[in-house]
């Protein structure tokens, strides 16, 4: 006999097997002695109260054991079966090959980047030597953005597609279970690459094929119909579905395509800087104590605030992480966040920024590329600003809001190096004053946010692609060209690992149904 129910516990406590039997034989009134096994289902911290607690959703097995759990997947070799060309290995493209496989077609995936093994020395002449490589860097590669920027798996697009389906894949390629039942599930940067590659062997194995250093530079399109694709080494490749799913910074694709007469659309985006606070100041503000102890994980934060009928608010917020540089190409500057698996880091960043309409941005209204010019303009000026060699521009928080340069920075974790600079002469003037007026704000919210041990490093500017590639809503392919399916991030229909996940997904299921 199974039961399920919610229980409360300390953190001291949540992962004490027998002391969660204990709490759930008294919610219950049974014997301690009949509780035979646990199994958790869903795991949250509630730090409302004074006192921090576990809530957990678990299944109680009375007289019995659960049933042994696997999370293998059986895939059919498609070697020899009708084949889809992919372009990008992002999870977008990733899962969409892995879909393809099971739906019985043999996935052709095209990575302009290298593997996340050959990737690791580009990132390293990144950090070190402030040199980037525009074919392999944070945004392309193996894995995509995703694999060296902290795999956070929490999402709010569960009416895409099956969350739970997509986690158990990474379970089954290495992930800890613990993904399947945290509130704010996350894998980090260093374990991503192992579970990446196993899923590059799975497609392998399975009779898909990957090809890395491999950048399309045209798509074949005969009578609006695609028919294959043209790369930078001169191949052509057949094919009668092309699921375009290369991330939100290839901005030669988005040229490409306007090159080719195909329709592509300026679209919104947000702008701003990382904020980075010393974790222990995020723990004591969240946890209402000076030491959260051995039990609690580093804290995060989520902050919005309406200034001025626009929208201010934290993304991608990183406990225990560190801010990387994720320029993709030369004289810009591009800042992410990440953490690893531990987030045992001593610092705590986020990204805070500003949404950017279409009317906020002057040019041709029908300039499909006028936001993606905006955008690369303000990160060449962080650029100039930072001095070169990837050192970012940055300012203590306090400052910031007061108008003043800082006369020195406080440590942080961004490798390449940070400047001195007042930030107004980096972000425009409407980003610059509503960031101003937020962050007292957010300081309001919660206790100690608002200090200057906490330095702002700019920009972060890729929080989503400033262009998009429409499609049908039913079909999922392109409005013009048949056999085109765009897809993920870059085309402006995701916003993270998971839901680029589902999204290529959803496009490799359309594109079973022309095939």
């Amino acid at each position: 006999m199974t039961k399920e129910l919610e229980i409360v516990c300390l953190p001291e406590e949540h992962e004490d097997e027998n002391a969660l039997k204990k709490i759930a034989a008294t919610a219950l009134k049974i014997p301690l002695n009949t509780v035979s096994a646990l199994k958790v289902l869903k795991r949250s911290i509630d730090a409302r109260g004074r006192k921090v607690l576990y809530r957990m959703q678990i299944i109680i097995f009375i007289g019995e054991q659960p049933p042994v759990q696997s999370y293998n997947i059986q895939y059919p070799n498609v070697s020899h079966a009708k084949h889809v060309v992919i372009i990008g290995a992002g999870p977008a493209g990733l899962f969409a090959a892995l879909q393809c496989i099971k739906l019985g077609l043999k996935p052709i995936l095209l990575e302009r980047g290298k593997d996340v093994k050959q990737r690791r020395r580009d990132l390293a002449d990144i950090n070190k030597q402030g040199i980037v490589n525009p074919e392999s860097n944070y945004c392309f590669g193996e894995g995509g953005a995703g694999t060296y920027s902290d795999g956070k798996l929490y999402t709010r697009s569960t009416k895409r597609g099956d969350v739970t389906e997509v986690l158990k894949v990474f379970v089954a390629h290495g992930a800890s279970e613990d993904i399947l039942v945290n509130a704010r599930p996350h894998i980090g940067t260093n374990k991503l690459p192992q579970i990446i590659t196993a899923i590059r062997e799975t497609i392998q194995n399975a009779g898909g094929e990957i090809h890395f250093d491999c950048k399309v530079t045209a798509l074949d399109i005969q009578f609006n119909k695609i028919a294959g694709v043209k790369t930078e080494s001169g191949q052509n490749i057949a094919a009668k579905a092309v699921i375009l799913a290369t991330g939100h910074s290839a901005r030669d694709v988005f040229e490409m395509l306007h090159a080719q007469g195909i329709l592509i659309e300026a679209k919104a985006f947000a702008l701003g800087v990382r904020i980075e606070h010393p974790q222990h100041i995020i723990d004591a503000a969240q946890y209402h104590c000076e030491n959260r102890g051995e039990h609690l994980p580093p804290s995060y934060y989520n902050l919005v605030e309406q200034v001025d009928d626009r929208g201010v608010f934290s993304f991608c917020m990183c406990p225990g992480g560190i801010i990387a540089p994720c320029a993709t190409a030369h004289n810009e500057i591009v800042v992410n966040g990440w953490s690893p698996s531990k987030r045992n880091n001593p610092f705590a960043n986020s990204g805070t920024v500003v949404q950017v309409n279409l009317e906020d941005v002057g040019g041709n209204a029908d300039d499909p590329f006028r936001m993606l010019n905006f955008q690369h303009g303000i990160e060449q000026l962080a650029f100039k600003a930072g001095g070169g060699k990837l050192v970012a521009p940055a300012q203590r928080m306090v400052d910031f809001v007061e108008g003043r340069a800082s006369a020195g920075l406080p440590q942080n974790s961004y490798l390449p190096g940070t400047t001195s600079v007042n930030l107004n002469q980096v972000l425009p003037l409407w980003i610059h004053q509503r960031l101003r007026k937020a962050l007292p704000a957010f300081g309001r919210k919660m206790k100690g946010y608002y200090t200057n041990e906490a330095i702002l490093v700019g920009v972060e500017s890729r929080t989503s692609s400033p262009v998009k590639v429409p499609r049908n809503k039913e079909t999922l392919q392109h409005p013009q060209i048949s056999g085109l399916f765009p897809c993920g991030e870059g085309a402006g229909y995701a916003g993270g690992i998971i839901s680029a996940a589902i999204d290529g997904i959803n496009c490799a299921s359309a594109a079973f149904k022309i095939l």
